[in-house]
């Protein structure tokens, strides 16, 4: 069966960009992180996710062992909220450090109320995903994999973990990357 939801891509940056620095609580430790403290010696990965989409519920299990998969590979991991809990009352900071608790996230998850961050990566969606490499230049912008919720393709973060697997590696990735696509970013009403 399909699910028919609204789709949000990814803005694509350009590859090369450099990553914007940030300062930020977790949502767990209410310890403030910065883009400094989660990057690795081999770089970063920037998650933009949340805690009510139907894109990240369908695939958080596979972010959590992403996680667990890659702690002592180099690279950094990071998720950031953004949604203004006005807008998505399921995106509060309790109910956020419900999934990272329930999930057993081991990556900071940051909480971004002033969405500056969000606009500073030109997020677009959750889940958005932002690989840099160890001078913090942008080399994936894409999707996990081509799992989406109601369609029968596996959720093995095949297309993050080949990028990953290749900055690790010091190999180039190809240009060519498949948008991600999700839930748009609750922006606060103006």
């Amino acid at each position: 069966m399909l699910i028919v939801m609204a789709l949000t891509p990814s803005t694509m940056p350009a590859l090369g960009t450099q990553a914007p620095t940030f300062s930020l609580p977790d949502i767990v430790t209410a310890r403030t992180v910065s883009l400094d403290d989660v990057t690795g010696d081999k770089g970063v990965l920037v998650m933009f996710i949340c805690g009510h989409c139907p894109f990240v519920v369908h695939v958080q299990s596979q972010l959590a062992q992403l996680g667990k998969d890659y702690r002592d590979s180099g690279v950094g991991i990071v998720a950031i909220c953004s949604n203004d809990e006005g807008v998505s009352p399921r995106d509060s900071l309790a109910n956020l450090k419900t999934q990272a608790e329930q999930q057993g996230f081991v990556f900071p998850y940051l909480k971004d109320d002033s969405q500056d961050v969000a606009k500073a990566y030109d997020a677009a969606c959750t889940p958005d995903f932002f690989l840099y490499d160890a001078s913090r230049k942008l080399v994936y912008r894409g999707q996990l994999d081509g799992a989406r919720p109601g369609n029968d393709v596996p959720v093995d973060g095949k297309d993050l973990r080949a990028a990953l697997d290749a900055v690790i590696a010091g190999k180039d990735i190809a240009e060519d990357q498949t948008p991600a696509v999700g839930c748009n970013i609750k922006w606060r009403n103006s």
